[in-house]
């Protein structure tokens, strides 16, 4: 059975509500039969369009603190030492996923263990692989802690089209590896940003399955 993300109920009601109509509206007015049809079928795709980007499939999290699995589903597009400006002001190691809007776009907490910050930035809308999206985009920042990796930062990055990020972490909350860490609408990244000397697992250009795939261990 096909699950929808909660975020997306409104949407999916509204886009039911405009297809209908849509349709209808083809079938009285439109004359022309392949015309008629043409637009009902970009209608229809359009609603599967909307229904896949807001599913919400389960996956099967082994839980464990002596790794951190991948956030989201996507494309690794950065693995690299970077400097964090925004709270640990020191060298991280940076692992980046990006999503495209055909992506399951749940985010799934990488490990669990005690929130220690989170905070909502307003900002751009410039493509998620641009190079300044992880500081000028509109973005969520969340620190989780726990007593093997110490603290590991996570920011949501909205993406050119991506209009709203949820976030539900709080501040002092228990939260557990696996489970629903908020969501971003249509499109866009997460970056990761791990204690330097964590292992790898996996190399840019691979695929990874959020809330399932192991991406690094101690």
């Amino acid at each position: 059975m096909i699950r929808f993300h909660k975020e997306g109920y409104k949407i999916i009601v509204i886009t039911f509500i405009i297809a209908i109509s849509g349709i209808l509206l083809a079938d009285n007015f439109v004359d022309i039969y392949w015309l008629q049809k043409a637009i009902q079928i970009v209608i229809l795709a359009f609603v599967v369009i909307v229904l896949q980007f807001f599913r919400n499939p389960a996956r099967n999290t082994i839980i464990s603190e002596n790794h951190i699995i991948a956030p989201v589903d996507g494309k690794v597009v950065v693995i690299e030492e970077v400097e964090e400006p925004e709270y640990f002001k020191d060298k991280r190691l940076q692992v980046s996923i990006f999503m495209s809007p055909i992506n399951v776009h749940v985010t799934r907490y990488a490990m669990s263990g005690i929130i220690k910050y989170s905070k909502y930035h307003p900002g751009k809308y410039l493509v998620a692989w641009h190079p300044k999206a992880s500081t000028e985009n509109e973005r969520t920042t969340v620190v989780i802690e726990n007593s093997l990796f110490g603290e590991v930062l996570y920011r949501q990055i909205a993406g050119a089209l991506a209009k709203r990020i949820v976030n539900y972490a709080k501040e002092n909350e228990e939260v557990i590896q696996g489970t629903d860490a908020g969501f971003i609408k249509f499109g866009s990244r997460v970056d990761l940003y791990l204690p330097l000397g964590t292992k790898i697992n996996v190399k840019i250009g691979d695929k990874v399955k959020g809330g399932v795939q192991v991406i690094a261990e101690k």
